[in-house]
């Protein structure tokens, strides 16, 4: 089957940045899959856009998180059976911005400590063996810290705090989400790259290809 490659990282750690650099410098020698979630162009993210949205609850921490992982995971259940199971077969390269790792990231912080490997045992379990849904074979993780990644989306937002989502405006939330995506990333085997503030995007991209090709 190839491939299958996921960038993540916090919001506004510049995961569609790096996934289009990364997307252009592999399409024109491999049989490339791009894939990116949640997938707001379908119905089947209703329930991740209302959550997000605020409309369930304006708090995060407030939709636990076996419920609001389902979301995502419904959302790429049928983006998965609709649009692309197929074409992941044919492909030589999969390459995704977020995935169920997204889940681990902004879900398990939710949940004591104690209970947070549970959680991620449960998650992988549900999607990749109940669901079906295909495994990483490699997980790259941006890391940026959450006060670098802050500036970053106040500047994608010129400044207007009001577009960001429930996980964007939640700054002490971040940084819970960060603690959990370092744990994670060693408990997982993810590649963990990082991008400090001095690096450009190229100098970062650099690094993804070469644990890449």
């Amino acid at each position: 089957m190839g491939k299958f490659i996921v960038i993540d990282g916090l919001d506004g750690s510049g995961k569609t940045t790096q996934f289009e650099l990364t997307k252009r410098k592999l399409e024109d020698s491999h049989k490339l899959l791009t894939l990116s979630f949640p997938n707001y162009d379908s119905d089947s993210s209703a329930a991740v856009k209302m959550y997000l949205g605020g409309k369930i609850s304006s708090d995060a921490d407030a939709v636990n998180a076996y419920a609001a992982a389902s979301f995502y995971a419904v959302d790429r259940y049928i983006s998965f059976k609709q649009n692309w199971e197929q074409k992941f077969n044919e492909a030589d390269i999969v390459l995704s911005c977020r995935y169920t790792t997204s889940n681990v990231i902004h879900q398990s912080c939710k949940l004591p400590e104690d209970k947070r490997d549970e959680f991620i045992d449960w998650l992988y379990d549900y999607e990749f063996n109940r669901l079906g849904l295909p495994k990483p074979d490699k997980v790259i993780f941006l890391n940026m810290s959450v006060e670098y990644s802050q500036k970053l989306l106040s500047k994608r937002y010129k400044n207007d705090d009001t577009k960001k989502d429930i996980h964007e405006e939640n700054v002490e939330y971040l940084k819970k989400c960060y603690d959990c995506a370092m744990k994670a990333a060693k408990k997982l085997g993810w590649t963990v790259i990082d991008c400090f503030d001095y690096l450009t995007e190229d100098k970062i991209n650099e690094k993804i290809m070469s644990q890449i090709i």
